[in-house]
Order: C-alpha cells, then structure tokens, then sequence
C-alpha cells in the first residue's frame, strides 16, 4: 500500500507529465508548418495575391493556428502579410537582426533566391510565451514572393 506522502509525489509526477505533454502539443511541428505553408502557396495559385494577403493575415483565419502562423514576403523583404502582427504588413524587414545580430530576413531573401522550398533558423519571439525563442521557418518561394510558416524550437 502506498503512503499519502508517495500518493502526493506520485500525483505530482503525473500532473507534470501531463504538463509536459500537453504544452508540447500545444506548439506547432515542422511537418505543420510545411504543411501550412504548401497550403498558402495552393490558395494563392487558386485565388490571387490580395485574397491571399488578406487571408493570411487574419488572426483567426486559415493560416493561424497556435504559434504558426504565415508571413508573406516580396524578394526585397517587405512583408505583404502577417499573421501575428499586422503592424508588421508594408514594411521592409531586410535589414531586421534578430537578438544575436543575425540578419535573418537578408538571409532568408538570398537563400530563397535559389527558388527551392528550405528551413531556416533563427531567434524570434513567441507570440504565444511572448519570449524570445529558437525559431525554425520553413518557406517556399513562389515568383516574386516568398511564403513562410516557422516553429518554435525547444
């Protein structure tokens, strides 16, 4: 029989696994953000640019969903949709750093420029946690833009 003192230290290991488990579900996966990612580029094949940039940057729309979200590019790193800051929408982001110095969109423009889907990693903040984390963005160029859907790493 166990004692009420191993019963509570017992618990509290299940309560922490379940913890675990569950923020871990919580976050997006690599195998999710490519998904989201191949479904932006068919829903801009099948309904233009202005729809898509509209969609993506819903905070409640298609292309959201936990701390994955879209962000569309032109080649010159003006973001032309967000779906995590709206603020962010018009503005070009070639020369952001990220918290290591990291010129990541310049970074992320030139490897696009090879016009083959690819991941890159960088430090960004989490909408979700609201902290600065490792990130990894999958993107997919598509004529003179490019489409990218990141994870957080832990």
């Amino acid at each position: 029989m166990i004692d009420f003192s191993a019963r509570k230290l017992l618990l509290a290991g299940v309560i922490a696994a379940v913890s675990v488990t569950a923020g871990a579900a919580e976050m997006a996966t690599k195998p999710e953000a490519e998904a989201m990612v191949r479904k932006a580029v068919a829903y801009l094949k099948a309904n233009g640019r202005d729809k898509t940039f509209a969609e993506a940057s819903k905070k409640d729309g298609q292309f959201v969903d936990r701390d994955l979200y879209i962000t569309i590019y032109t080649t010159d790193g003006t973001v032309q949709a967000h779906g995590a800051n709206a603020r962010m929408i018009g503005k070009n982001t070639l020369e952001m750093k990220d918290v290591d110095g990291k010129a990541f969109i310049k970074e992320r423009m030139a490897i696009a420029a090879k016009k083959a889907p690819f991941w890159q990693e960088y430090k960004f903040t989490n909408p979700v946690s609201g902290k600065i984390e490792p990130k990894a963005m999958y993107c997919i160029p598509e004529a003179d833009l490019v489409l990218c859907g990141g994870v957080y790493l832990k």
